[in-house]
């Protein structure tokens, strides 16, 4: 059965537009769905890489943890970056960012005039292993949602009756990406390609990218869908000329797993994350590495994102933390917490009612948690999932939310409640 009724803008800093202002350092991010337990990465990384077995047929969505070799990577860094670790802000000052985290408008209200009520209203079904990712297109008319099974689904956000499935991939599924002008879906496999997919005829293109020598685990379109950058388990990060499809850099971004890559408004940065706990920035014409953060924790990386205005990135680590960093001024300036996050490799977005910013993540507890961004309050705990909840999205211009996870399901969640900007 497809479908269960169960009742739907960026511009970049202006403080990074010199990339020589920073020097030479590095930032990472983490995607929501990296798939090997710790004994197998550990394993893989003693091999050439050309030599990686087989991925397992169900993702387990995980990243290892070794303190001796995170004890290593600490001192890694070259000595010429800008590397800056932090611990959480406290309490003052240096613990407001801007008002304008996520608003077009550069404006939010104020806290108290953020009240969500989501409630879910479609269980999507049809895949037959976890669901590792789920994306709506950004002219809000679709959701994509990739999975271990292998296949794509493309789903109506406003009905969820299932429109197509896209198969092709030799191996399971851990991350998709809609292009600006949705009519192109890309998906990044374990079988270590990246195809491009046409919506309207459902095939894909024919010249998939090639290049990686591990498990693809994050791809982003750049906001002229001209580039896409991918993270792999191969501790690259990689941009590609779209049109072309050919590799345009091979940057060697970190020394774990890339779990997660996303490119600023403009398009003239990107962040990439990892397991060896760092973010890094990056100027996309030059390759060069402007910043590297890193929290005193050290914990693992696996989800990132730029804020929407571009002057902020988010975080989710593997201590049940989700982090707001200022990358310009190096400093963490709130933490989210209440949710679970120790094991899978989770993600999230931002959100908004009437111009007032939320974050939403998936958790281990099957749970979805959305926080006020100024406050960290937890405004609301979505329950429904009958596993852990991996990836989260919200839809580009209505009170929507979508979420998927290892219970094989997507879910439709809709805040009546609210008001559409």
């Amino acid at each position: 059965m497809d479908s269960e009724y169960n009742g739907s803008r960026y511009g970049s800093p202006d403080e990074l537009g010199a990339a020589s202002y920073y020097g030479s350092p590095t930032l990472r991010r983490a995607s929501h769905s990296t798939r090997q337990s710790s004994a197998e990465v550990r394993r893989h990384r003693d091999r050439d890489s050309e030599d990686v077995e087989e991925s397992p047929d169900e993702l387990d969505h995980t990243f290892y943890r070794d303190e001796t070799r995170r004890g290593r990577r600490r001192s890694s860094a070259s000595s010429g970056e800008n590397t800056v670790r932090m611990g959480d802000a406290g309490p003052g000052p240096e613990d407001e960012p801007e008002n304008e985290i996520l608003s077009p408008l550069d404006r939010m209200q104020p806290a108290s005039h953020l009240n969500v009520h989501y409630k879910q209203k479609l269980i999507l079904r049809g895949h037959t292993k976890g669901v590792s990712a789920v994306k709506f297109s950004l002219d809000g008319r679709w959701i994509a949602s990739c999975s271990a099974d292998a296949t794509i689904k493309i789903w109506d956000a406003a009905t969820g009756k299932h429109s197509q499935t896209l198969e092709g991939h030799l191996a399971g599924i851990s991350t998709i990406a809609w292009s600006p002008d949705s009519k192109t879906l890309a998906s990044g496999s374990d079988d270590k390609s990246i195809r491009l997919w046409d919506i309207h005829t459902g095939k894909p293109h024919p010249v998939p990218f090639l290049g990686h020598h591990n498990f693809v685990y994050s791809i982003a379109f750049s906001p002229k869908g001209n580039m896409l950058a991918s993270g792999s388990y191969d501790e690259a990060l990689f941009l590609w000329d779209v049109r072309a499809a050919r590799l345009m850099r091979s940057l060697p971004a970190h020394s774990d797993p890339v779990g997660g890559v996303d490119f600023v408004r403009d398009g003239t940065l990107v962040v990439s994350c990892a397991g060896d706990g760092l973010i890094r920035i990056w100027d996309t014409a030059t390759g060069q590495c402007l910043r590297t953060l890193v929290h005193e924790d050290n914990a693992p990386v696996v989800s990132a994102r730029f804020s929407p205005n571009g002057k902020y990135v988010l975080a989710w680590t593997l201590d049940s933390c989700v982090r707001l960093w200022n990358y310009v001024e190096g400093r963490c300036v709130k933490t989210y917490q209440g949710h679970r996050n120790e094991k899978f490799s989770i993600g999230g977005t931002f959100g908004w009612q009437n111009d007032a910013a939320f974050v939403v993540s998936g958790s281990e507890d099957n749970r979805i948690y959305i926080w006020n961004v100024r406050s960290k309050e937890v405004l609301q705990r979505l329950e429904g999932h009958e596993g852990a909840v991996l990836g989260v999205d919200a839809h580009p211009t209505e009170n929507l939310l979508v979420s998927c996870g290892l219970d094989h399901t997507v879910r439709v969640w809709r805040d009546d409640g609210g008001h559409n900007m």
